[in-house]
């Protein structure tokens, strides 16, 4: 549930401070390894003449960010033999940054022509890149108070972006010149810049506890949780809940693995046109759809902004079937792009309201890693099999089927109104400025 408001710092301070700063540089080393094993990764692939039906499996391999929450545990109860120095969690984020970087230049070394180990190379990228997001988020809620969380949010959504711009737009237009390769090493090195900034960064405090066996640490920090949930929402709301969580996000993240690369490329368009346009222009633009959907929920409330923007960014997905239609046209590709990063970005502060009333105070971080890996694993699971749909029904029918998936969603969101209005969301309708 929302914390109670109390004074807030200037707007000034808020960013000033040192873990504004330092949530930048960890928002770019989170941001980095995402495209390289989905969306980049799938140019790679296409370029080695790699089946649409493979290149979306293996670039599918961002599928282990949603089952972060199996190994979460450990960054709370375990510290890394060799990195305790840093302390528990810049600890646990340095380690997860040097294997993002030897998990990188191994996919440089190996290249796809040694398919199998090239792929368990992209899986220990994704499970690195995983557990950095792990640490970042317990280090953003240890480092400052509540109040001061908006600022920490958004310097992190900034580094995020230029993470994504580094890995898509530059590494794109990269291999239009130069190999594969040397466009992965050279990832591998912008890793050194977060890296460097997470040896300066300050550690939470952290109040010792005693230490428990496995078991019983796995229990308090994943059975406990989901207990929790239950009981504070009783059986029948919290699997509509959790019903709803695991649909509404589906048209989105259905188009962030592998598809999209290979469909841009077989409408006509050079991989500098789609880099600059599609992970460039659109980063750009999705930032400000972040600013547009924080001001959204300041106006609306969480709960009003999550069902409008669900509807209108989901049915974006349609918009792609234009790209079919004007085969290699720059204009309908950044119209295209322009809608639809401007309405995720929309999409992303409702979002993170949502889930985080839903939480309690004694898990608040554990219970919002498994929702947001929820909202997000069935839509990665329908994009793992994209390229089987695409060969049997072509492109156009693969968008139509992930908008469907909005008819269940919005159905459960009118039935969910009421209840969570009275309960989560009374907010909401006194102007719910601080959700």
């Amino acid at each position: 549930m929302s914390a109670p408001r109390t004074g807030k710092p200037a707007v000034w301070q808020a960013f000033a401070q040192p873990a504004a700063r330092t949530m930048f540089f960890f928002g770019f080393s989170s941001g980095l390894p995402f495209l390289l094993v989905a969306g980049t990764l799938a140019f790679w692939l296409k370029d080695m003449g790699i089946v649409l039906k493979d290149i979306t499996m293996i670039a599918s391999a961002g599928m282990l960010y949603a089952f972060k929450f199996v190994w979460a545990p450990l960054l709370d109860h375990w510290r890394l033999p060799g990195f305790s120095r840093l302390g528990r969690r810049r600890g646990w984020l340095l380690a997860a940054q040097l294997g993002v970087m030897a998990g990188l230049v191994a996919m440089a070394v190996i290249t796809p022509v040694h398919l199998g180990a090239f792929v368990v190379a992209t899986l220990a990228v994704a499970f690195f890149g995983a557990t950095q997001d792990i640490a970042v988020d317990a280090y953003r809620i240890e480092i400052a108070p509540v109040e001061a969380q908006g600022a920490l949010v958004a310097t992190y959504s900034l580094g995020y972006r230029l993470g994504l711009i580094l890995a898509g737009a530059l590494a794109a237009i990269m291999a239009d010149h130069l190999p594969w390769p040397l466009v992965y090493a050279t990832m591998a090195a912008a890793m050194l810049i977060p890296l460097a900034a997470n040896l300066r960064a300050s550690e939470p405090a952290y109040v010792p506890v005693p230490p428990r066996p496995w078991r019983q640490a796995m229990v308090e920090a994943v059975v406990d949780p989901f207990a929790d949930f239950f009981r504070r929402y009783g059986a029948a709301l919290a699997l509509t809940l959790l019903a709803f969580i695991l649909l509404f996000k589906i048209p989105e993240q259905a188009t962030v693995g592998g598809i999209m690369s290979p469909f841009y490329v077989d409408q006509g368009f050079t991989k500098t046109q789609i880099g600059s346009i599609t992970k460039l222009w659109g980063v750009w633009v999705g930032i400000l759809g972040v600013f547009c959907g924080g001001a959204l929920v300041a106006r609306l409330g969480a709960w009003k902004s999550l069902g409008l923007m669900i509807l209108v960014c989901g049915s974006c997905n349609l918009l792609y079937l234009l790209l079919m239609v004007h085969k290699g046209d720059l204009w309908v590709l950044t119209a295209v792009i322009s809608a639809e990063n401007f309405t995720l970005g929309m999409l992303g502060p409702p979002t993170v309201a949502f889930l985080s009333a839903l939480v309690s105070r004694e898990h608040t971080a554990t219970q919002y890693a498994l929702l947001s890996s929820l909202v997000n694993l069935p839509g990665k699971i329908l994009g793992f099999f994209a390229g089987s749909i695409v060969m049997v029904t072509g492109y156009g029918m693969y968008f139509v089927i992930t908008v469907l998936a909005l008819i269940p969603a919005l159905l459960l969101y009118v039935a969910l109104t009421p209840v969570l209005r009275q309960r989560v969301f009374a907010a909401d309708t006194a102007g719910a400025a601080g959700e």
